[in-house]
């Protein structure tokens, strides 16, 4: 075994001990939130009523939507910066705590969209963009982990859903005008760091929705809409805000810049 092997295997050895003792990320309410955006297990009748046979949700998963064209329906972006010192930054900015402690974010509306009334059919689907530039920094003398946590959630507000007798089943109790769901968009970051080591890393990468941020479908089978209150739904203004929860651990400062655009039927 030539010495380049032996060095590799103990410095991994080393953050693999590292990261046994590492403390856990804090989940946001990205993770927690229940999301329309995970398709039902067991495919489900379609909602649509246009009275002509077509595929089933059996056939293509999501029959409403099926054979629609996709109509451009808005964009949202806005940054959030992790500093040392928040004085200056303008807009979104969380104080770091100093390592090895982990350092928990939480961000309410930092953009949204309001969709008019009949802006989409039966679906309203997202591209998430996250643009990603961190600085890692391990200050001690052993092997670290260095984490960044982030989850995107959306809160979206409808009239529908101002009805009292709908209950939210994530909260058990009225909507009150809005429900929470989550994205399919997360992402735990984890960066092996000798001692001493600093470093910045910068990344570009971008998701699509699965089985969407909303639908008829996923209101009824996920949030408990009547079919008839899920058709309405989408006859109504709508309005999209972008949450982002996470935590960082090692990190010395973030620039974390997220892009949510929609797209419907």
């Amino acid at each position: 075994m030539n010495q380049v092997l032996r060095t590799t295997i103990g410095m991994l050895a080393a953050l693999a001990a590292t990261s046994t003792f590492a403390a856990s990320p804090v989940r946001g309410a990205g993770d927690l939130a229940r999301s329309s955006d995970i398709p039902q297990r067991l495919p489900t009748p379609s909602l649509a009523a246009n009275g002509l046979a077509g595929p089933t949700a059996a056939d293509v998963g999501d029959a409403d939507s099926f054979g629609r064209a996709v109509n451009w329906l808005g964009l949202a972006a806005e940054s959030i910066e992790l500093e040392t010192d928040c004085m200056g930054v303008t807009g979104n900015c969380q104080l770091i705590a100093p390592s090895p402690a982990y350092t928990s974010f939480s961000f309410s509306d930092i953009a949204h969209i309001t969709l008019p009334a009949k802006s989409a059919k039966s679906l309203l689907c997202y591209w998430f963009s996250p643009l990603l530039t961190i600085s890692y920094n391990n200050p001690t003398a052993t092997a670290v982990v260095a984490h960044l946590n982030y989850s995107p959630s959306v809160t979206v507000e409808n009239s529908v859903l101002n009805d009292p007798t709908l209950i939210d089943p994530s909260t058990g109790v009225p909507f009150g005008g809005q429900l929470l769901t989550g994205l399919t968009s997360s992402e735990h970051r984890e960066v092996p760091l000798p001692a001493g080591l600093a470093l910045t890393e910068r990344t570009r990468d971008s998701t699509v929705c699965i089985a969407g941020l909303v639908s008829q479908s996923a209101l009824v089978n996920t949030w408990g809409l009547s079919n008839a209150q899920a058709k309405e739904f989408f006859k109504h203004k709508t309005t999209l805000r972008l949450n982002i929860d996470g935590s960082a651990q090692y990190v010395d400062s973030a620039s974390l810049y997220f892009g949510l655009r929609v797209v419907g039927d």
